[in-house]
């Protein structure tokens, strides 16, 4: 009997250590699997993911502007630019440009676009014909071409970006944010705005710690024009905080006619005056040149001091609001302002 007995315990024994080893295979086998299922569906879920991003980089953005609401595909192949400053913000960004307007000047930082991209008339009147045989992704434009966005609009998408004067950087930076969305490449828009940021602050600190004033100018045919805060070129006063020498003049687009008697009664400590003719490739004889070398203008701290600095027409009159034209803004009155 007590053999039996022990026998009995012994098989129970072995059954209950089988049983346990059999639960605990079953078990192990449960998670290896649960583990291996997770893995699975982690990876789809990545793949997911990624063709969501692909989708995204491929698919289309919306974009509200002051002329209404335009639907465009992300990273455009076919685009037609009527504005030299998202122009230059397109080719930095690695964007795609495909047509210009060629019968106006083009800037000579953008010469690379004549001849080797389609020319589409003028910024005033575009060339309908060739832009529909073209079937654009999108249209940009601006104000000199603002009065063509509903027939435009008729065979591409277009999307009007445009510089507010009174509000420059922030108009600026939501133009290239929007370019930024449109060519996927809001990071590049990131790092080249922060860039421009720390430039202007660097002028800031100079004109913070000088006294010194400025006037802006124009020059034309023997005659010029002054330019003030919150106009065309009052990005000098309003965002690199240069002082006024007059903050009463009006912010017309094409200036204050003014005399040379003016000049020297204003006795600006800087001029900064622009070549008109020159830029717009005009036949007058006159230039700047001419204009700062009146001997009322030869009165005044600027002229008496060596503080004329001559803006790049390119920059500041054919293009300005671009993210190489703004730079190159900059880098002018960098290079000319000592603010002593």
């Amino acid at each position: 009997m007590k053999k039996f007995y022990v026998s009995v315990v012994s098989v129970a024994m072995l059954t209950a250590l089988a049983a346990c080893g059999a639960d605990e295979e079953q078990n192990e086998g449960a998670e290896t699997g649960a583990d291996e299922g997770t893995e699975e569906t982690v990876d789809e879920d990545d793949d997911a993911a990624d063709a969501e991003g692909d989708d995204a980089a491929s698919g289309e953005v919306t974009i509200e502007h002051d002329l209404g609401e335009t639907t465009v595909p992300v990273n455009p192949e076919t685009v037609v630019s009527f504005d030299f400053a998202l122009t230059d913000s397109i080719r930095a960004l690695d964007g795609n440009v495909s047509g210009i307007p060629q019968a106006n000047n083009v800037p000579g930082y953008l010469s690379e676009f004549e001849g080797s991209v389609e020319d589409v008339g003028s910024l005033f009147e575009p060339n309908f014909e060739l832009i529909n045989e073209m079937q654009p992704d999108v249209i940009f434009i601006s104000g000199r071409a603002s009065e063509s966005y509903d027939e435009l609009s008729e065979i591409a998408p277009t999307v009007f970006l445009a510089v507010d004067n009174e509000n420059y950087m922030e108009s600026f930076e939501s133009n290239m944010n929007v370019l930024g969305e449109i060519f996927d490449a809001q990071d590049e828009v990131d790092t080249q705005l922060s860039e421009i940021n720390d430039m202007i602050a660097g002028i800031n600190e100079r004109a913070e710690e000088s006294e010194q004033d400025a006037l802006i100018l124009s020059a034309d045919e023997g005659a010029a024009s002054a330019y003030g805060i919150g106009s065309r070129f009052g990005f000098i006063h309003d965002v690199l905080g240069i002082p006024a020498a007059d903050t009463e003049i009006s912010a017309e687009s094409h200036g204050e006619n003014v005399s040379f008697e003016y000049i020297a009664d204003v006795e600006p400590d800087y001029i900064f005056i622009l070549d008109r003719g020159a830029t717009v490739g005009s036949d007058a004889e006159a230039s700047a040149t001419e204009v700062i070398n009146n001997e009322l203008v030869e009165r005044t701290p600027a002229h008496q001091n060596d503080n004329i600095v001559e803006l790049d027409g390119d920059y500041w009159y054919l293009s300005g609001g671009g993210l190489e034209s703004v730079r190159g803004m900059i880098e002018n009155i960098e290079a000319g302002y000592e603010a002593e």
